[in-house]
């Protein structure tokens, strides 16, 4: 298990380098599976620096009444919010997901990627991150590894907060 630690420190440190050039445009949600409370900061965020923002999700969600907020419904097909945000998604856009391939193809539109625990996704280590991804899900499924992350809580709100803030100042 060390090497899949060793990679995930690595990515975690090279992610802290890599700041937006340009103030983005939208900051799109992968909405579906993303905590309340960081659509929160993100609203708060939107309103302060008056950047829009695109919630894309398979059902309908509560969204504060704002010209800067919007949610988009697609439908329940495999991956259709995913595809939705890789098709609209532009340069220096930020993308909230937890999905790591979908990380991978927006980084790969110069658009930023973050996680909702404020990891920044960097085209330097994103494949480093699908492969242990991928070893670990193997494992998963052969029963050699139960569990998943730990329960999302205030240490991974303010990390996601401060993220944002660095990638929107």
């Amino acid at each position: 298990m060390t090497p899949v630690v060793t990679v995930f420190f690595f990515a975690s440190i090279q992610s802290e380098i890599f700041m937006p050039k340009r103030k983005p445009k939208t900051i799109w949600i992968d909405a579906d599976a993303c905590p309340k409370p960081v659509k929160e900061i993100i609203y708060k965020t939107s309103v302060r620096l008056n950047i829009s923002v695109v919630l894309v999700a398979n059902d309908y969600q509560n969204i504060p009444t704002s010209d800067l907020i919007r949610l988009t419904v697609v439908s329940n097909g495999f991956d259709a919010a995913d595809k939705h945000i890789i098709d609209n998604v532009e340069p220096h856009d930020i993308v909230i997901t937890a999905d790591i391939p979908l990380a991978a193809e927006v980084l790969k539109k110069k658009a930023v990627a973050l996680d909702p625990r404020g990891q920044i996704y960097h085209e330097n280590t994103i494949a480093s991150i699908l492969s242990v991804r991928d070893f670990l899900k193997e494992m998963r499924d052969a029963g050699t590894l139960t569990g998943g992350p730990a329960a999302f809580g205030p240490k991974d709100i303010k990390q996601f907060a401060d993220s944002l803030n660095r990638l929107t100042s």
